[in-house]
């Protein structure tokens, strides 16, 4: 490669590190800016419905007063004379908080002081009332009684209360779209950045698979060389190399960087679920007020069911964090194997002695759970021993082994087996199962980055056998499968037995 062609490369390089750093900036303000909107719209909401259930409180007081003073009028029983006044002494405090929830409306300001002239009659005449029957002048009170309903005092309360009440219905409506409309433009900024975040890492991956292939092709053209095999193979391992370097680079510095801004926005949406439990515990509070008694506590409230139109506004709410958490949790999980498969393709290898029947026994001891729990029996064969990389030969047949035991059929008792044999100085071997099997359209897509084949109910993110592949590779062998679905599968490790460091750990 030129150094033109490199410090191009470079470039660009910085500039799309330095574009998703500025794109995922602009998403976190943007997002704590929508998330602060959105505790606001939605305390509007909370205040609005606050004011009707204030003036609901208030009519009821007055109704309580009328009955009580009814009641007492026919029967001069005491406790209706004791009801009617504890309702009238509620009267006056109730229409006090109702003024001061809606000094903010000029609408409310007006209609409050009609309010309060309609109900300062309306009590005037309770007292007066009250005042003939204690004097022993019922038909004096009775009299007031009908001159009263001529005047229709509460009639006129009724109607300024309906105004008011209306009022209120149109704010709930225009603040709750407002509301809606926040959380929603919240939600969407978190799942842009989410989005932007999966793209950079789509484009780290795609050139981490692009010089994958170009290593392929290359030793392709390597094994078809003739006399200038060793001038090509050492140019063309050259370039892999500083291309390879360049790639791992930029995707370990973009995905270790990418996880603060993904951090963060995880953070705001945490932060906007508590937001929304406490608005809908408070709105659970606010529509089960007890009859003349004070507000719900905010924990008495985590007990008291929505209203169903609430209800359905909370699993809506639910429903939208729970699929921006999962993309940023899968996210996550795709930036952590990015920087696994960075770190490993750095890591120099160490050839030594192994023991390969007591490796792979520690590997089945480690196991025997799983195995346990799948009905699976795992039995080990005769293994040549070989001299290779330790750490790379448990990370082959741990991979291996486990989706031997992860990929096996339900209801039928798993049988694994793991043996090799030696030919020609590589040792070969062979774990097979007689699991799920797989279809052979799809064994070359297993061993693809982020690729998975069949039914997708375990857990993992294709990387697996790509890394596996990788390793094996480096090791100077070869690695296939061979299955068919619902027979099982074998897959064939083929290893120098004795491996030259200089042969291939110098190899990208």
């Amino acid at each position: 490669m030129s150094p033109d062609s490199r410090r191009r490369r470079a470039l660009g390089q910085i500039l799309l590190f330095a574009a998703g750093l500025l794109v995922l900036t602009v998403i976190s303000a943007g997002s704590v800016y929508l998330v602060n909107k959105a505790r606001s719209d939605n305390a509007w909401v909370v205040h609005t419905i606050e004011v009707e259930n204030q003036v609901n409180a208030l009519l009821l007081e007055i109704r309580r007063a009328e009955s009580g003073a009814r009641g007492y009028l026919l029967t001069r029983e005491p406790e209706f004379l004791a009801d009617h006044e504890a309702a009238a002494a509620a009267v006056l405090p109730a229409l006090d908080q109702l003024s001061r929830l809606t000094a903010d409306n000029p609408v409310h300001l007006d209609n409050v002081g009609k309010l309060k002239a309609a109900i300062g009659i309306r009590l005037d005449q309770f007292s007066r009332e009250m005042d003939f029957v204690k004097q022993g002048k019922p038909e004096r009170a009775v009299a007031l009684v009908r001159e009263d309903a001529a005047a229709d005092t509460t009639a006129t309360i009724r109607q300024i209360a309906q105004a008011m009440m209306g009022e209120e219905e149109r704010l709930f409506t225009l603040r709750t779209a407002n509301a809606d409309r926040s959380q929603t433009l919240a939600a969407s900024m978190t799942g842009i950045g989410s989005g932007l975040v999966v793209v950079l890492a789509l484009i780290s991956t795609g050139l981490v698979r692009r010089s994958a292939r170009a290593r392929d092709e290359a030793e392709a053209r390597l094994r078809d060389a003739n006399l200038n095999l060793e001038a090509t193979v050492d140019s063309r391992t050259a370039d892999l190399r500083e291309a390879n370097a360049e790639i791992q680079r930029f995707a370990y510095i973009v995905s270790h960087d990418l996880r603060s801004p993904l951090v963060n926005i995880m953070g705001f949406t945490s932060e906007l679920e508590e937001l929304g439990r406490d608005v809908f515990r408070r709105i659970g509070g606010l529509t089960h007020v007890p009859a003349g008694g004070p507000p719900v506590a905010a924990n008495e409230a985590d007990e008291l069911p929505l209203e169903a139109p609430d209800k359905q506004l909370s699993r809506d709410f639910s429903e939208a964090l729970g699929f921006i958490k999962s993309s940023i949790a899968k996210m996550d999980r795709l930036i952590s194997a990015i920087l696994n498969l960075t770190r490993e393709g750095r890591r120099e290898f160490e050839p030594v002695n192994i023991d390969t029947r007591e490796l792979i026994a520690g590997i089945v001891e480690t196991l025997a759970h799983q195995a346990a729990e799948a009905q699976a029996e795992i039995r080990i064969g005769e293994l040549p021993d070989v001299v290779s990389d330790r750490l790379a030969l448990e990370q082959i047949f741990s991979n291996l082994i486990d989706n031997a035991v992860k990929y096996l059929r339900v209801g039928v008792p798993g049988e694994i087996a793991v043996r090799g044999r030696t030919k020609l100085g590589y040792a070969i071997f062979e774990i097979r199962d007689n699991g799920r099997g797989i279809d052979p359209r799809d064994h070359q897509r297993i061993f693809d980055l982020f690729r998975r084949a069949g039914t997708q109910d375990k857990p993992g993110q294709g990387i697996g056998l790509a890394h596996v592949r990788a390793l094996v590779r480096r090791l100077g062998g070869t690695m296939s499968v061979s299955s068919e679905l619902n027979a099982g599968s074998t897959f064939t490790v083929t290893l120098p037995i004795k491996w030259n460091a200089s042969n291939r750990n110098a190899e990208p």
